[in-house]
């Protein structure tokens, strides 16, 4: 009886010992796969931000340009593509200003303004 429980006492203590070492292992395994996944899904939400973060700064500055009728200007950007559109009539040279103002925006890559009425 003796052996016997030094037997089933070993063998339990093996058995701890390998499903230990197996359970110690597992978390490495299944925790890197969900970062690469976050990893993705930061990256587009970069991307997003970044067209937001353009469009902010862009009607932030139209906003503070005397003689730019920056709430009238709608602006809108698309993977650093600016459009400035008003339903209001601006004259040339404030058409002009206006995009120029958006061109020294870090991360416009281009800026459409035809949708600017003019007078």
């Amino acid at each position: 009886m003796k052996k016997f429980a030094i037997a089933a006492a070993t063998t339990t203590a093996l058995t701890l010992t390998l499903v230990n070492a197996a359970f110690a292992q597992q978390p490495a395994q299944t925790s890197q796969a969900p970062m690469m996944v976050a990893a993705g899904e930061m990256t587009e939400a970069k991307e997003d931000v970044s067209d937001t973060w353009i469009t902010t700064k862009v009607k932030a500055d139209l906003l503070t340009e005397k003689g730019i009728p920056g709430s009238d200007i709608k602006v809108e950007t698309n993977k650093g593509v600016v459009s400035l559109s008003s339903t209001v009539a601006v004259t040339d040279s404030q058409k002009d200003v206006a995009v120029a103002i958006t061109k020294k925006i870090k991360g416009v890559k281009a800026v459409a303004a035809d949708g600017l009425k003019s007078q």
